[in-house]
């Protein structure tokens, strides 16, 4: 089974927010497969379809790796099974890489995943949000996309997907060949 894991935040108050973007991308994939988030399971929602799961961890960012961990232990998923898709401030706005092993960069919650599976060695699908100069890390990813941003993050999600669905059908170097650009 592969196990893609959208980053974010839960609540209303995150919900548009640059650090949910891992959140976005999933309701994108959800839909472009037909699949629903209509359970919850090890502190996360989750949607499942034909050896593929999908989920959310509903809680704030930097605790994702407790429930990744247990839904990950729990559905008997190998870290190189599991797909992290997350924000990342260090690429310009509506860039994406999709990465195996590596640092966390600096995201807390990369970090707490990688802390809980004591080991580096996932996929990362990293969405790029762009860095704001004025505003602390802290407020910017909290932010939400400027209407000037939109249709750039609605272009984003779509090719998020898309390379999500390549990953899935034609596996991670074709993906990362057309993607990783």
């Amino acid at each position: 089974m592969l196990l893609i894991c959208g980053l974010g935040n839960k609540g209303l108050t995150y919900r548009n927010t640059r650090h949910n973007v891992g959140y976005l991308v999933l309701d994108r994939l959800s839909e472009r497969l037909g699949i629903r988030f209509s359970g919850k399971a090890a502190g996360c929602v989750v949607g499942a379809a034909d050896g593929l799961l999908l989920a959310k961890p509903d809680t704030y960012m930097n605790l994702s790796g407790t429930p990744v961990f247990s839904l990950m232990k729990k559905k008997n998923i190998a870290p190189e099974n599991l797909v992290v898709v997350h924000d990342d401030l260090d690429m310009e706005f509506g860039r994406m890489r999709i990465r195996w092993n590596g640092g966390d960069g600096g995201h807390k919650g990369v970090r707490s995943i990688a802390d809980h599976l004591r080991t580096r060695e996932f996929h990362r699908l990293k969405i790029g949000i762009g860095r704001d100069p004025l505003l602390a890390p802290e407020k910017y990813v909290l932010s939400r996309f400027g209407s000037e941003e939109k249709t750039l993050l609605h272009e984003t999600l779509d090719k998020a997907a898309e390379a999500l669905h390549v990953f899935l059908m034609d596996g991670k170097d074709k993906a990362m060949n057309m993607f990783n650009k």
